[in-house]
């Protein structure tokens, strides 16, 4: 499962062409769960940037920790804390890439999934609204993984599933008919992603040095043999 996100600014700012921002981006380089993040919603018929916290909160849930911070595509009919969800509260999490763990000899080296052309991509979410009081809210929300592309599979059998820019609409839109937007929610096409190893710096969710996501060696891609 994901737990580690690549947010620089530009991936927010560039994220659609006609994204309302009206509340501050939150960006960084080692993003981790149980922090607050940026989130784009359908508001006023228009997507919209806000703040939702990684890890999601209906109001039942009494222990913060066992908020979850992805959902299995695979499981949202069955489980009724992503069913609601999904037939009406979707949401896009604008990133530059996500880390993955290689297992090594005494070791595990982190890699940075990404675009393979370095752009930003748009994670697939579920929201829910948690309210404190009358006119006080919390806003949560989870990643939904699906299984990841096979030249991936030494690092991660799961990914956030990414939606297109041309599709965030509809994925947005809560009349969208769940059923139609089940596609979307597909295994990334190898050929758009690559993943390249980065310092072990990055294990510490504390440390936000922008040389965390810098290449330490050869970008990993899907080959013709893969395809």
């Amino acid at each position: 499962m994901t737990g580690r996100l690549y947010i620089p600014a530009r991936a927010i700012e560039t994220a659609l062409d006609d994204l309302d921002a009206p509340a501050q981006a939150i960006s960084g380089v080692n993003m981790a769960p149980r922090r607050p993040l940026s989130i784009i919603r359908l508001e006023a018929g228009r997507p919209t940037l806000g703040i939702g916290f990684w890890g999601l909160t209906p109001p039942w849930l009494q222990v913060l920790d066992h908020a979850p911070h992805c959902a299995r595509a695979e499981s949202l009919d069955s489980r009724p804390m992503f069913r609601d969800a999904f037939r009406a509260r979707r949401c896009l999490v604008p990133v530059a890439g996500a880390y993955a763990w290689q297992p090594r000899p005494n070791y595990k080296q982190p890699f940075l999934i990404t675009r393979a052309d370095r752009g930003p991509m748009l994670l697939a979410g579920l929201w829910c609204r948690f309210h404190t009081t009358l006119t006080d809210y919390n806003d949560s929300f989870a990643l939904i993984t699906v299984p990841s592309p096979g030249f991936l599979a030494p690092l991660t059998d799961r990914l956030p599933a990414v939606i297109a820019p041309g599709q965030a609409r509809a994925w947005l839109d809560p009349q969208s008919d769940p059923e139609d937007l089940k596609p979307l929610l597909s295994p990334p096409p190898g050929e758009l992603l690559g993943a390249f190893p980065v310092s072990r710096r990055v294990n510490n969710p504390q440390e936000q040095d922008p040389s965390c996501a810098h290449p330490i060696g050869k970008m990993w891609r899907q080959t013709s043999k893969e395809t």
